[in-house]
């Protein structure tokens, strides 16, 4: 909306960026438009799924990105203090629930040595509401939300270890709200549910591995 304001203001005309807010019926109305060619969208692998054969039907170009699990590579000649900071402000801001949020860090050669330090810096950072200086993210979304990831958490403590649990989160003062609190799993493999699932909460998953190559490999696979 900022965007579109600048826009306006920079005397962009009118029609020309759009901002236009909705569910299920605005997006069957793009996708089903005749003046609409071509759509782009990011979200969960299900509604992907549903908007490229529904827009490819109606002719339409469509690139659509679903169930992202994006990884961050770390090398042991990094500057670890700056690389922790930015892992996990990148992995659990805005409660992990964003489309470019780190799920996956890969921890190359002694770089491993830091998931201790990493785990002390995330127990650090708490939910809380919007207007408290203390608080390091928000709620997620909606309690169907809490409930997946949650669900996923405990499932996951099966095929990894649970460095930090946020599956019993609670804010003081908000009993209601739809509070995880950040989770930290070390040893994940890449067969087990956590790794292949879009988690979409403050979730971290680490994966340790020998090199450079070894990573690239995980990574495209």
């Amino acid at each position: 909306l900022l965007i579109a304001k600048w826009l306006t203001e920079a005397g962009l005309p009118d029609g020309v960026f759009n901002v236009v807010q909705g569910d299920k019926i605005a997006v069957d109305a793009i996708l089903n438009h005749p003046d609409i060619k071509s759509i782009s969208f990011v979200g969960s692998t299900p509604i992907a799924r549903y908007i490229y054969t529904t827009g490819t039907s109606a002719g339409k170009r469509v690139q659509a990105l679903g169930g992202a699990k994006n990884h961050m590579v770390i090398m042991p000649d990094a500057n670890k203090n700056k690389t922790i900071d930015s892992l996990v402000g990148s992995s659990i801001g805005a409660a992990g629930q964003r489309c470019m949020a780190i799920s996956v860090a890969v921890f190359v050669g002694s770089s491993k040595e830091w998931i201790e330090d990493l785990k002390n810096e995330m127990k650090a950072v708490l939910p809380g509401p919007w207007d408290s200086e203390e608080s390091g993210f928000g709620p997620v979304i909606s309690p169907q939300a809490k409930e997946k990831i949650i669900g996923l958490i405990e499932r996951g403590k099966n095929d990894a270890d649970c460095l930090i649990d946020g599956s019993n989160c609670s804010v003081e003062g908000y009993p209601d709200g739809n509070w995880v609190g950040t989770t930290l799993f070390s040893n994940v493999k890449t067969d087990s549910e956590i790794y292949k699932t879009e988690i979409f909460g403050p979730v971290l998953l680490c994966i340790e591995v020998d090199s450079l190559e070894e990573a690239i490999k995980l990574i495209n696979a």
